[in-house]
């Protein structure tokens, strides 16, 4: 039997789910064990919300699940490393926008 998940409201004004891949697709599969992680994670590679949607998992410590393509563990794990985090949705969006002007430049 799987932990009941409880995902808050998200306090954006754009509400990034309704733009995720995994809308329309079976919740079940992203929240699974082991081997089947991997295929969950690689489902969200191709995801055009899925920094928002690991900023999110980050911000509220959603223990369960694949989000952002990034598993529970390697979540954990990233939150140990960088405790002085207090807005991944920030730290991540800034990220992003560097990278992209950072691509921009360069081409």
């Amino acid at each position: 039997m799987r932990p009941a998940v409880v995902v808050r409201a998200c306090t954006a004004v754009w509400n990034w789910r309704s733009a995720a891949r995994c809308r329309t697709e079976d919740a079940e599969n992203l929240f699974v064990t082991g081997a089947d992680q991997r295929e969950a994670r690689e489902f969200c590679l191709s995801c055009p919300v899925r920094t928002e949607c690991l900023a999110h998992a980050l911000d509220h410590q959603v223990e369960f699940g694949v989000w952002g393509g990034m598993t529970e563990r390697e979540r954990r794990a990233l939150l140990r490393r960088r405790p002085d985090v207090r807005d991944w949705a920030a730290l991540l969006g800034r990220a992003r926008s560097d990278h992209y002007a950072g691509r921009s430049r360069s081409a």
